[in-house]
């Protein structure tokens, strides 16, 4: 069959749709050819075995192996006396209400100390800096062992800030202590709440030993009004951390000294002495009320005591995966008269193994 258009042109119409046929398949050819590899699909050769569909690998669940809860503790009898020949038997420990079997035990009368101090310098302890500055080097001339024992220095007025790190120089801590001045506000939560992070990765000790104690001091009247930062922050990540806070009050207002013994005594508190006592008794440490710099020796000397004076009690907890839920910790002795001080708990967000261990790190609670 032929065409003749209006111009005078002939064509055939077989060959014409011959043409089309071909340039046609030969797109579809290219199609083929030109598609991703990822959406071609070769069937398999006769007689192979069908592939099974694949599916995209699930996340494994994370479970934890926990171990040991590890409770550092100080006992003292009725006249403030640490006592330092218990056993395993003298102590019983409570997690969440349930008496728990205690696997470990220790005393841990020479360890390693990690300190880190903190100096409230705000305006509001401006006429009592020189007592915190006396304080603070006092406390390290009588606590700090060269060549085992490290403490760095932080200042607290609007911010917390880092004035000398990790060191066992006793004169560079002096040093940098006496340079300070006081100014602005208070944001004491703050300043305990990166001080315990820090204490989490603290230089580890030479040698195969890796386990130290983990403690703060706070020099400070317990005011605070610029933190971000809650009380309960604070104290929650000092026990995260491992950290027991010993706290000395600049506040001497109602500290009266008894005449017998000579010493100190706190007969009312203000709420900047409340804050002090609540870090201390909730984090295992300590809380002190001195009157005059005199009076701070025997302060001291009692942190000294107790830091080596201390046992170390490990239980293996009721269940096996960390829940990250906070879990009350109640230490008992046995014997009467006597007091023990320990942390009331930890957040149970890692494995449970030796206090040595930063936080985060596994085997921290």
């Amino acid at each position: 069959m032929t065409l003749t258009p209006r111009f005078g042109r002939t064509y055939n119409f077989g060959v014409l749709v011959k043409k089309e046929i071909l340039i046609a398949a030969a797109i579809c050819f290219a199609s083929l050819v030109c598609r991703p590899a990822s959406a071609q699909q070769i069937p398999p050769p006769p007689g192979a075995p069908q592939q099974k569909q694949q599916t995209p690998p699930t996340a494994p669940k994370k479970v934890f192996n926990v171990g040991l809860v590890h409770l550092v503790a100080a006992v003292m009898d009725r006249r403030n006396k640490f006592v330092t020949n218990l056993t395993q038997n003298d102590f019983e420990v409570f997690e969440d209400g349930k008496q728990q079997r205690i696997t470990f035990f220790s005393t841990q009368a020479d360890l390693p100390l990690r300190i880190a101090m903190l100096l409230d310098t705000s305006n509001s302890i401006r006429d009592r800096l020189h007592f915190e500055q006396d304080a603070a080097t006092d406390f390290l001339y009588n606590v700090i062992r060269r060549g085992k024992d490290q403490a760095f220095l932080m200042t607290f007025d609007n911010e917390p800030e880092v004035i000398q790190d990790y060191t066992g120089d006793l004169d560079q801590l002096s040093s940098v202590i006496q340079k300070q001045n006081a100014g602005g506000g208070t944001a004491l939560n703050d300043a305990i709440y990166l001080a315990s992070e820090r204490l989490a990765d603290a230089p580890p000790p030479t040698g195969l030993d890796k386990d130290m104690r983990r403690i703060m001091v706070v020099i400070s009247d317990g005011d605070d009004n610029l933190s971000n930062h809650a009380l309960s922050d604070a104290i929650e990540m000092a026990d995260r951390s491992g950290v027991s806070v010993y706290t000395i009050s600049t506040n001497n207002d109602w500290v009266t000294v008894d005449e017998n013994t000579e010493t100190s005594h706190k007969y009312e508190y203000t709420a900047g002495d409340n804050v002090l006592r609540e870090l201390a008794d909730e984090t295992g440490g300590r809380s002190f009320f001195p009157f005059r710099i005199d009076d701070l020796a025997q302060s001291f000397l009692d942190i000294g005591n107790e830091l080596r004076s201390q046992y170390l009690i490990g239980y293996s907890p009721p269940y096996k995966e960390a829940d990250g839920q906070f879990h009350h910790v109640d230490l008992r002795v046995e014997r009467k008269g006597l007091t023990v001080r320990s942390r009331k708990g930890y957040f149970a967000t890692a494995p449970v193994t030796s206090p040595a261990e930063p936080a985060g790190s596994p085997g921290h609670p």
